[in-house]
């Protein structure tokens, strides 16, 4: 009789997905189902082309399932986990709870979070109040340039702890977190950990994900180009990491002295990484500015932290965001020449 394999739901088949699913399935542990999007019909009829730096050369690789939306929970079907790889684009909906609701088990299904940014979990915590919640901090250099091919030149290192959740005990919470790590890890391509200290893991990335990662999509420079650029790292970058850490340390987190410049040389100059908010950027996509670059100001700010940089780039980057809401027709504006009548107050 053969070992019961793990059930997974995995949401969000770009480049980073494509090796979590990668990195699950080669643990003969557990079979995932693939939710993809706009590469759906490529993954489907050709599977991926993976160029990988902890895989190899892959051709026509597929995980166990392909499919183009979240799967109803019926009929018997359950998923022992679903693990969320989509950006996290807090302002332009459905919501990620909304997203995964007709797969979710009340209680039983765990769910993982392997998304950027600041207090992801709470609109979980609040749909889903019987379920784990785990938190997915990745380090991985990995982008899709055409639907299906994957290149990944930045080893994957995933840290994984649980978000608290006070309707569950704490002892069953750190295992299913370890449980995940088990099935992550056992293939022995990538480096993946249990994480306790999930908010100072989560702050730690901030210091490049709301510096680093708007500054590159604002500038259109990638991380090499925004190191050799003519006053780039020490009027814009280092201010900004400056003020992460600060809110940081305020919220209870002290950060290394030299997080600044670890995040900063931490992609090698001449592998000129397009960050992810910057490949957004280049295609038109949303980017996950909310998260990553507001909730940091606002725990910041309420904190009395000042955070002028930070605030700057938020705003840049709600621009920006704007800009795509209008492109893709979610706001409107006024018919050009057309008069709109001043609001006079009083």
């Amino acid at each position: 009789m053969s070992e019961h394999k793990a059930s997974v739901l995995l949401v969000g088949g770009g480049s980073v997905g494509a090796i979590a699913a990668l990195n699950i399935e080669s643990s003969g542990q557990a079979a995932v189902t693939i939710v993809c999007r706009s590469n759906f019909q490529a993954v489907l009829d050709d599977g991926y082309s993976i160029e990988s730096c902890d895989h190899g050369s892959l051709r026509g690789w597929r995980p166990s399932s392909v499919v183009n939306k979240v799967p109803l929970v019926a009929d018997g079907l359950h998923f022992d986990y679903i693990v969320c790889v989509t950006k996290n684009v807090a302002d332009v909906p459905p919501p990620v709870s909304d997203l995964i609701r007709p797969a979710v088990s009340p209680g039983k299904t765990v769910i993982v979070l392997i998304q950027n940014g600041l207090n992801i979990e709470k609109p979980l915590l609040a749909a889903f109040p019987q379920n784990v919640v785990l938190s997915g901090v990745s380090l991985i250099g990995a982008n899709e340039p055409e639907p299906g091919f994957v290149q990944q030149d930045f080893p994957d290192t995933l840290f994984v702890g649980a978000f608290r959740n006070q309707s569950r005990d704490v002892a069953d919470e750190k295992a299913a977190a370890e449980d995940f790590v088990k099935i992550y890890s056992a293939g022995g391509k990538t480096q993946c950990s249990y994480n306790a200290d999930v908010g100072w893991t989560r702050w730690r990335k901030l210091v490049y994900n709301a510096c680093l990662n708007p500054i590159c999509a604002i500038t259109g420079l990638d991380t090499g180009r925004i190191r050799l650029a003519d006053g780039a790292v020490e009027g814009l970058v280092r201010p900004a990491m400056a003020e992460i850490v600060a809110a940081a340390k305020a919220c209870g987190h002290e950060l290394p002295e030299t997080v600044d410049m670890d995040m900063i040389e931490m992609d090698p100059l001449t592998m000129y990484l397009p960050p992810s908010m910057l490949s957004d950027v280049r295609k038109g996509n949303f980017i996950e500015y909310e998260n990553i670059l507001g909730e940091p100001l606002r725990e910041g700010e309420k904190l009395s932290v000042a955070m002028p940089t930070v605030r700057v780039l938020y705003h840049l980057c709600q621009a920006i965001q704007w800009k795509n809401k209008e492109l893709k027709g979610l706001v409107s504006v006024p018919p050009k020449g057309s008069f709109v009548a001043p609001v006079v107050e009083g």
